[in-house]
């Protein structure tokens, strides 16, 4: 994936540069952006360049809710770069996820217990080759956390955005019959292939090349299914979604700020769904909806 870089520079009183920050990464999404990191007197956004919006971002900038706070910036394409590099390289320490789920790299091996059994009930090993989704991010978390407490077992499960896989292998190993992920990433596709062979479940998940477009290829409906996606795409694919979802099946929705849930709440209901529950974490959101 090409992105653009993003380089926003902040003229701002004493105190309100980190204020003015967060309403941008906020506000940005409405442009495409997905990404951030800070910089002395500003920040660094990044945007898939077919989903940047430049004008929604110059209306945002025209409207910005902090009046004594200018705004410049500057838009280059971005160096084409392994995103996971550093992962790549050192990998990760093991992430525990509750009592019941570790996550590691395959070279950083939890521990077993005392006893010397397993060191968890589900132990998921991913090998991170250019894809997002490891677990150290608060979004995949609170996800793999609503799996663990859902009643998977014998369900067939639908991942969008795969990225590594993560969420699909979280869902076979909590008991699900089958799994199907799609992202738009070649590079993920046949990563989240390569984890599920080395987490030996390979023989129930499917991977898909493309958007949300290739839903209307799978003659299937889902009982639950997961999305950890930026807002606007999700605003964007939620009706392709749910039209993929069977009767009283599960949508589990994360990837985006706790600012933006009303959005995705309003959205929900308008597509006949009803929100059993909200958990937030740092400033992310996660909401769960039944059909």
């Amino acid at each position: 994936m090409k992105y653009y870089e993003v380089e926003f520079l902040f003229h701002a009183p004493a105190g309100l540069l980190q204020d003015a920050r967060d309403l941008m990464a906020s506000g940005a999404a409405d442009a495409g952006f997905e990404s951030f990191e800070e910089t002395e007197n500003g920040m660094k956004g990044y945007v898939q360049q077919p989903l940047f919006d430049e004008e929604a971002l110059k209306m945002f900038i025209s409207m910005f809710p902090i009046a004594a706070v200018t705004i410049e910036y500057d838009v280059r394409e971005a160096e084409y770069r392994n995103w996971n590099e550093q992962w790549e390289k050192e990998g990760f320490a093991p992430i525990s996820i509750g009592t019941r789920c570790v996550i590691h790299d395959g070279r950083h091996l939890p521990p077993p217990r005392p006893d010397g059994t397993a060191p968890a009930e589900i132990v998921i090993e991913i090998d991170s080759h250019q894809a997002f989704g490891t677990g150290t991010h608060e979004t995949t978390r609170m996800i793999i956390t609503a799996l663990l407490d859902m009643d998977m077992e014998g369900k067939s499960f639908l991942d969008c955005g795969c990225g590594t896989g993560i969420l699909s292998i979280a869902a076979l190993k909590c008991g699900a019959a089958s799994a199907t992920g799609y992202d738009i990433d070649e590079w993920s596709t046949d990563n989240a292939r390569h984890n599920a062979v080395i987490n030996s479940v390979a023989d129930r998940f499917t991977s898909l090349l493309g958007d949300v477009s290739v839903l209307g290829g799978l003659h299937k409906t889902f009982d639950v299914v997961a999305a950890n996606i930026n807002r606007n795409i999700l605003l964007a694919d939620m009706p392709r979604i749910c039209s993929k979802m069977s009767a009283k099946a599960k949508l589990i929705l994360s990837g985006f700020y706790r600012s933006d849930a009303e959005l995705l709440c309003n959205k929900a209901n308008d597509l006949g769904l009803t929100l059993e529950s909200t958990t937030n974490d740092s400033g992310w959101c996660c909401l769960i909806f039944t059909a």
